[in-house]
């Protein structure tokens, strides 16, 4: 990726002790994102400052699941925030460690960085309804903030939003992930005209049509990684302004630090 871009990335961890068990620290050493954001660090404080306040010389920012072991986001960063926000002042919601917002704040511009982890409802009904209650808050959240500042929202959406976004598309049209209701949310945030969207899916911008080689997420169920039965979960979504600085994306598959891969886009940005 050109190096005077400014490289942003997400990553799903499945644990912050076992990604870096597995090499992930390195990795974010060698390709030098100027930010990184990632979800289910699986960790509390104490962990986090025993050994990971910093991530390859990124100090980190982060938001904890009340939960031991679930849950919880970070932003790690090179460049200084003016301001971090944890949570999204959701009382259900904010006690699992699903948000922290980043903000870099100049005389000129507002602009945010945002790690979130949405629910996943595979697990049952009740949580597949906890989901769509999340979906409502953060729409409303989102919403609020387009007419206040600019954002990229990075992370582990666990939505699928179109048939070229998963393997098996036909099968899943009733699982969680890709049911009707979740996927009409993410045309309803999408929408480049309604007052009740105007988000930018950025991979969309640069990969319209990609499908197999889109994949961020596979199942540990049989040989889903090996076959690339996969889905895409993990997502830049941005406000217009900064989606048209998107140059370059990536995918890293070189190396299996979690369940999902590392997504990385290269902006034509510069903070502070």
């Amino acid at each position: 990726m050109d190096s005077s871009l400014f490289k942003l990335t997400s990553l799903n961890l499945n644990g912050i002790r076992s990604a870096t068990s597995k090499g992930v620290e390195a990795w974010v050493a060698a390709t030098g994102p100027d930010c990184i954001c990632v979800q289910e660090i699986k960790a509390q404080a104490p962990d986090i400052q025993d050994r990971f306040e910093q991530l390859a010389g990124l100090d980190g920012y982060f938001h904890f699941a009340e939960k031991k072991g679930y849950s919880g986001v970070g932003v790690y960063t090179r460049h200084a925030p003016s301001d971090v926000i944890v949570g999204l002042g959701s009382p259900e919601f904010d006690a699992e460690g699903r948000y922290v917002e980043a903000r870099f704040d100049t005389a000129g511009r507002k602009l945010s960085i945002i790690s979130a982890y949405f629910p996943s409802g595979s697990s049952g009904e009740d949580r597949q309804q906890a989901k769509f209650r999340f979906l409502a808050e953060m729409h409303i959240h989102l919403m609020r903030m387009k007419g206040e500042r600019e954002f990229i929202l990075c992370g582990d959406i666990n939505i699928a939003h179109r048939k070229e976004d998963l393997k098996n598309w036909r099968g899943n049209q009733k699982n969680s992930g890709f049911t009707p209701e979740e996927r009409a949310w993410m045309d309803m945030l999408l929408d480049p005209v309604a007052p009740t969207g105007g988000i930018v899916d950025v991979y969309r911008v640069l990969q319209p049509d990609t499908t197999d080689a889109c994949y961020t997420w596979w199942s540990n169920r049989g040989q889903a990684y090996a076959n690339n039965v996969g889905w895409r979960l993990d997502y830049h979504l941005a406000t217009p302004a900064l989606a048209a600085l998107a140059r370059q994306e990536s995918i890293y598959k070189g190396e299996k630090f979690s369940d999902h891969a590392p997504i990385t886009i290269g902006y034509d940005l510069k903070l502070g």
